[in-house]
């Protein structure tokens, strides 16, 4: 009986070990499609804003910025915490 259970486990062990996880098989890099899905950045035409983003909360160094220049995006750096807003007017 005990035989039994032993060649029936080691027999399911056998079976798993050469099915593998059971997941689905992943493509190499290779086969990828690597470019950006990113959307496109709306319009920002009249527009005048920045994020400044800094690394800490003494607010001395400057780690990126995000924003629009009445329709010219800019974006550099990491995103933070910390930041400061400024706005003003498109002529």
């Amino acid at each position: 009986m005990q035989a039994g259970r032993f060649i029936s486990g080691a027999l399911l062990a056998a079976g798993l070990v050469m099915v593998g996880c059971g997941g689905p098989v992943e493509e190499g890099i290779e086969g990828q499609d690597l470019t950006s899905q990113e959307e496109p950045l709306p319009n920002c035409n009249g527009l005048n804003y920045e994020y400044t983003y800094y690394s800490d909360a003494t607010y001395s160094t400057v780690v990126g910025v995000r924003g629009c220049d009445c329709s010219y995006w800019s974006a550099w750096g990491k995103i933070t915490t910390f930041r400061e807003y400024v706005s003003g007017t498109c002529w």
